[in-house]
């Protein structure tokens, strides 16, 4: 079964520099693309970062770039996002997904969600 557990959420001063971690198990990360996701309260879930370790690419949102850096490890099959400087708009239940290996060039879509980790930032 391919599943993702996303991890490393909490209750984050503003300027803080958490890192969430999205464990994949039933494949590895040269299968799909991995995206971060969140949902803020009300609004609409939003892409964050995406990965494609097959390719190395890597992509991000203009709200995050520059303060988040997205990786992975393949040997322990686990992709990051190092959130710097967060900001109480950050505030969110973030999800890891697999994606379609060209997602993070803009093509295809993502599936295969994990649970969600909630990160909220505090002023």
């Amino acid at each position: 079964d391919v599943q993702l557990q996303a991890s490393g959420g909490g209750l984050v001063q503003a300027g803080g520099s958490p890192r969430l971690s999205c464990a994949a198990s039933g494949f590895t990360l040269d299968d799909y693309a991995i995206g971060w996701f969140r949902q803020a309260p009300g609004k609409e879930r939003e892409e964050v970062s995406c990965i494609s370790s097959s390719d190395g690419k890597t992509s991000y949102a203009d709200s995050v770039k520059g303060r988040f850096t997205i990786s992975s490890d393949n040997a322990k099959n686990t992709v990051y996002l190092q959130m710097n400087s967060l900001k109480p708009e950050d505030t969110a239940v973030y999800y890891c997904a697999t994606a379609t290996k060209n997602y993070c060039s803009g093509y295809g879509y993502p599936y295969n969600w994990g649970q969600g980790t909630l990160v909220t930032v505090s002023s």
